[in-house]
């Protein structure tokens, strides 16, 4: 089972499903994806992280702040009580008609101006926090529009749906920021329940049944891929090239 297929078809798992095709954005510890999905097993990529995925840079800045981990919720809660426009900071590839994401440069921003503060105060990581999550969204919202105009554009016969999965699509400030978005574009917006948005057994449950539906097994014996393309079965419709994704 690719893990990212399985977090990309999770959405499934809801009362409410998405019809095929529709657009995923797959935001983890270890991925920053945009995927046009056309059916279960036939993923295109549109935009994927050049360095940090979005979740990793969450782990790492809760990390400096000694917020522990998993450091998203860490994060989110200390935004919650912070001044998000105290510190500036970058918004990186904003503006860039390449559809991809970073975050590193973000990072090693917050790094810096964490140094450059000394001893923090609880006022000063709240207000860290808030600004890098306020950044975070940003970022995400410029990268995310300029997919969906793109492909509103060259998919014109369907109405289309935006979903978000992954362990960051539990944070409250992006899902509101995709749900406004997807409402500016005409597109429908579905995100899974939190329960289904962190590393859980019935997304990979999932993913192996739409499998087994198409006939695949594999033997016990099997492999496993550190990294798998996750669309290696696929001729991308939208965007162009072939890009690996971890496993």
């Amino acid at each position: 089972i690719h893990h990212m297929e399985a977090h990309l078809l999770a959405p499934m798992l809801t009362d409410d499903p998405p019809d095929y095709p529709f657009v995923a954005l797959l935001v983890s510890g270890g991925h920053s994806l945009l995927v046009d999905v056309a059916a279960a097993g036939t993923y295109s990529l549109l935009g994927e992280s050049l360095d940090d995925a979005v979740g990793e840079a969450f782990d790492k800045t809760a990390k400096l702040l000694d917020l522990g981990y998993p450091g998203g919720p860490a994060v989110e809660k200390m935004a919650s009580t912070g001044d998000p426009d105290r510190f500036a900071l970058p918004r990186p590839l904003k503006g860039e008609a390449r559809p991809d994401f970073s975050f590193s440069g973000l990072k090693t921003a917050l790094r810096k101006t964490a140094t450059d503060l000394g001893a923090l105060t609880d006022r000063d990581v709240a207000d860290l926090c808030a600004g890098f999550q306020k950044a975070v969204t940003e970022t995400l919202e410029d990268r995310v529009t300029r997919s969906l105009a793109r492909y509103r554009a060259e998919i014109t016969d369907i109405s289309p749906t935006l979903v978000v999965a992954g362990g960051v699509a539990a944070n409250k400030a992006i899902r509101a920021m995709l749900e406004r978005v997807c409402a500016e574009h005409g597109f429908a917006f579905l995100a899974p329940p939190m329960e289904l948005c962190s590393d859980n057994a019935a997304m990979i449950a999932w993913a192996g049944l739409e499998r087994f539906r198409r006939g695949e097994s594999d033997p016990l014996d099997i492999a496993p891929r550190p990294r798998w393309p996750l669309d290696g079965d696929s001729a991308p419709r939208i965007g162009s090239g072939r890009k690996g994704a971890k496993a």
